[in-house]
């Protein structure tokens, strides 16, 4: 029996193996960490929106669109300005003048005639603003545009304010700071050739009306601004569309308000070569 006292006994070891995966995981705390920082970011949204006025909250959309700053004094550059301070009316006819090839910036260039399309979208931006604010009759016809630089191209808004509005109330016709920023916008946007869009919108009404009256005027209105500026000298060719939305696209949180009543002329981009927009 000597040489079963000299065998070792056989031990057997068994492992309990916790998958990395299972209750005590960590992957689920990542994934909840992640979607609490996007649930109080939407909160924080919901509540920025409903703790600011309706200027405020075009503020902070301005901050993240594309703005051209327009300062009355110049930097010393060169090209349009040529380094001058200069009002809306020499801006004009300065830009006429390098239309019409008799520009004295273009030394050397005068008997060459220049194409209105080389005129740059922001360049158009620029003497529009140049020029509404250089109007003495309505000192606050600026007031009443809103201009944005888009991806389609030039986007020129003008909207009822409080106490002035564009139009006689439930009617398309025009008063006479409307009147004024049609002849302005056929001045300026005549020394370009783009093609133009027009979109109406009106505001809602609290009470049910028997006859709804928001969709004849979304388009008839539009349609008198189409009229006065072809009375200023836009060509009828240029026009390629004319909507009217109704009430249905509010543009601020309360559908009712007078912000609502506007119009949008949207300038657009063209890729025709040889011009350069």
């Amino acid at each position: 029996m000597p040489g079963q006292n000299d065998s070792r006994p056989i031990v057997i070891k068994r492992r309990k193996i916790v998958a990395g995966d299972g209750h005590h995981g960590g992957a689920w705390k990542v994934a909840y960490a992640d979607f609490v920082t996007a649930m109080m970011a939407f909160f924080l949204m919901l509540w920025l929106l409903g703790s600011t006025t309706d200027d405020q909250r075009k503020g902070l959309a301005d901050h993240f669109s594309p703005t051209f700053p327009v300062h009355r004094v110049s930097a010393g550059g060169e090209g349009l300005y040529g380094g001058d301070e200069i009002n809306a009316g020499d801006l004009l006819s300065n830009v006429v003048d390098r239309i019409q090839g008799e520009d004295p910036l273009e030394e050397g260039m005068a008997g060459e005639p220049q194409n209105a399309s080389e005129l740059t979208l922001e360049e158009v931006e620029t003497i529009l603003r140049e020029t509404l604010a250089a109007e003495t009759d309505h000192p606050d016809a600026m007031q009443h545009m809103a201009l944005r630089m888009t991806d389609a191209g030039l986007q020129i808004e003008l909207f009822d304010l409080d106490d002035s509005p564009l139009f006689d109330p439930g009617t398309d016709t025009a008063t006479p700071v409307t009147q004024m920023l049609a002849r302005v916008l056929g001045n300026v946007l005549g020394v370009v050739s783009n093609p133009i869009t027009l979109d109406g919108h009106v505001r809602a009404h609290a009470i049910v009306e028997r006859e709804d009256h928001a969709w004849p005027l979304s388009v008839s209105r539009p349609r008198a601004i189409h009229r006065m500026l072809e009375d200023a000298g836009i060509e009828p060719l240029r026009f390629r569309r004319l909507t009217g939305h109704g009430d249905r696209v509010p543009v601020t949180g309360n559908p009712i308000a007078p912000r609502n009543n506007r119009i949008e002329l949207l300038l657009l981009r063209t890729d025709r070569p040889g011009r350069r927009n």
